[in-house]
């Protein structure tokens, strides 16, 4: 029978008696978990919260990195009918407060001792009855984790399997907050249905089986994780767990994962890297070889074709074999979601012989609107629509989007739910377009589009997606809104700038000097012209703002997931604009 909840999710996966489920560091082995222990261990936890009294509609936060207690305390959590609230782990005490008092959370799970002393700083102002830690550390202040799942039982428990069963696809799972890129985070109400008929629906056409291993390093208080690892584990396939970013290509060494789920920074990353380490005359020679003979066999790559040409594979052997290396070298499936990626970034890596299947969602979505698969790909676009979701194009060219996947209802926010649908068709805030074919194109937030104050509008994802191709920029921010011509905010890739000014013998104390140097402007400058030439005329960046500053969530120019936070960008550098568009306008980058 087809399952209707995300219960039902679980009992599949607990019934596959897969010996491998998950993967989980201990010192320096990675050891598996099989179904019978993470039954025991989400046995446990579910026997606990209900001997506190929770009960269906209680809401439950999570705080916590990606671990395997994460899952445990979810699917606990579910089988009970608890709604699960994830809380970024990265968040202030402050933003961690609002979303623990808006949701109303009686019991919040923690990772470690540093996020327990947050909560602890807030607790007076939530509702907050108990904490309990992940970690083993002894503390008055939290239940211990791992006494609790230790408790599970040898076998079924069918007192909790028939509560578990009684949960409805109506019934609410969880409340995601928005990570909030044009204001103050919503709470998004998501229902079992909601959840799993996009589970059901989001990996049809990708070949998945037990034997396939993906690391979960994307934060799973974001909807698209969360997502990707439930889906996965319906499919078979073993998780292993990465709790901080920066571990990730040890751990991509050591697990040598099949697939790989990914955001467009990580692609991003990953390819600045690549960009950086080609010096000398002979790798740059090679490695511009290799590029060549790549982009002559796209078609064949975005068709799902190994190329069979000796070129081919000498260029495979000698550069293309090396970015796969860095990623473990046994990935088969790449996808990519959460923001557009970019189509100069996809085709730079299908011109290494690596095709992205990129998808396209929102929280309000469950999250996965389309994605392209092995079956239908088409660069360029997020794919077909799932077989279950329907797209219209506005007039105005919004995406609207209808289906059992969309959900209910902003948690306390009446008015703005309503103003979220028009005619039963949820608004995306999304720019886009449907081509004759059925695939689905993004081209920019709604919110994001810049009016010149000559009337042009003008999308600034894709120019900024093209200039982050350059290793040398870190991050770029357009410009233009209401102004007379475009400009855009650079935070410099400084590790590689600093080396390159080293190389230029140009002298610096500091980022401030370093970013104010005739040569640094001018090498920025080039770069920006450089892109300028496949720009229309209105389109044109004709000033550039360098700043010292790199941009981070912790500091609230990205959100969590990585993305930018415009205003809060803009308004940092207020003066500094507002300075910029005083100067003569008639200044053009070459």
């Amino acid at each position: 029978m087809k399952p209707q909840t995300l219960n039902d999710i679980f009992f599949a996966i607990v019934e596959r008696r897969q010996d491998r489920v998950m993967l989980v560091r201990e010192g320096s082995e990675w050891v598996p978990v099989s179904s019978q222990e993470f039954y025991r261990d989400v046995a446990g936890v579910a026997r606990a919260f209900s001997q506190w009294g929770l009960v269906k509609g209680d809401r439950l936060a999570i705080l916590s990195e990606n671990r395997l207690e994460w899952a445990v305390t979810d699917f606990a959590s579910l089988l009970l009918g608890l709604a699960v609230v994830p809380i970024y782990s990265t968040l202030t005490p402050q933003q961690t407060a609002y979303i623990l008092r808006d949701s109303g959370a009686s019991v919040v799970v923690v990772s470690t001792e540093k996020q327990l002393e947050k909560v602890l700083s807030i607790k007076d102002q939530t509702a907050i009855e108990k904490i309990v830690l992940m970690d083993p550390a002894e503390t008055p202040d939290a239940v211990h984790m791992q006494r609790l799942m230790h408790k599970g039982p040898a076998g079924r428990d069918p007192e909790l399997d028939a509560r578990a069963h009684a949960i409805t696809p109506d019934d609410l799972a969880s409340i995601i907050y928005t990570s909030g890129t044009t204001g103050t985070s919503k709470g998004v109400q998501l229902t079992h249905g909601n959840l799993t008929s996009n589970v059901l629906n989001s990996l049809h056409g990708f070949e998945l089986h037990p034997g396939h291993v993906s690391v979960s390093f994307l934060p799973l208080s974001h909807v698209t994780a969360r997502h990707a690892d439930i889906a996965l584990l319906h499919h078979g396939v073993t998780l292993a767990y990465c709790s901080f970013l920066e571990e990730l290509p040890q751990v991509l060494l050591e697990v040598r994962p099949t697939i790989f789920v990914a955001v467009p920074r990580v692609y991003e990353k990953i390819y600045g890297q690549v960009e950086q380490k080609v010096k000398g005359l002979a790798k740059k020679t090679i490695y511009r070889w290799a590029l060549s003979v790549g982009r002559a066999h796209c078609p064949k790559i975005l068709a799902g074709v190994e190329p069979a040409s000796l070129a081919w594979k000498l260029a495979h052997k000698l550069v293309f074999s090396q970015v796969r290396a860095r990623m473990g070298g046994r990935v088969e499936i790449f996808v990519s979601g959460g923001a557009p990626l970019g189509k100069e970034l996809a085709a730079w890596y299908a011109s290494i012989g690596i095709r992205i299947h990129e998808g396209y969602g929102l929280t309000e979505t469950s999250p996965v609107i389309a994605i392209n698969t092995p079956r239908a790909h088409k660069m360029g676009t997020v794919g077909r629509p799932l077989p279950n979701v329907e797209v219209q194009i506005a007039h105005d060219l919004e995406i609207l989007v209808r289906g059992p996947s969309i959900f209910r209802a902003y948690w306390n926010r009446p008015e703005e739910t309503r103003d979220a649908f028009v005619d039963g068709w949820f608004k995306t805030g999304d720019i886009g377009n449907l081509d004759e074919d059925g695939f689905l194109s993004v081209t920019d937030r709604k919110k994001d589009m810049l009016k010149t104050s000559g009337g042009k509008f003008i999308a600034p994802q894709p120019v900024e997606n093209s200039l982050k191709l350059n290793a040398l920029i870190g991050t770029a921010v357009v410009l233009g809104d209401r102004r007379k011509f475009a400009s855009v905010i650079i935070s410099p890739a400084f590790p590689l700038l600093e080396e390159w000014a080293r190389a230029n013998h140009i002298l610096f104390s500091s980022r401030e000097e370093l970013v104010d140097h005739p040569k640094v402007k001018a090498l920025y400058q080039g770069i920006v012209g450089e892109v300028n030439r496949g720009l229309a005329r209105y389109e044109t960046l004709k000033k550039i703002l360098l700043v010292p500053d790199e941009f981070t969530a912790s500091d609230g120019t990205l959100t969590p997931t990585l993305k930018l936070r415009r205003r809060a960008i803009e308004a940092r550098y207020r003066k500094q604009i507002d300075e910029l568009y005083r100067e003569a306008e008639t200044s053009v980058v070459a």
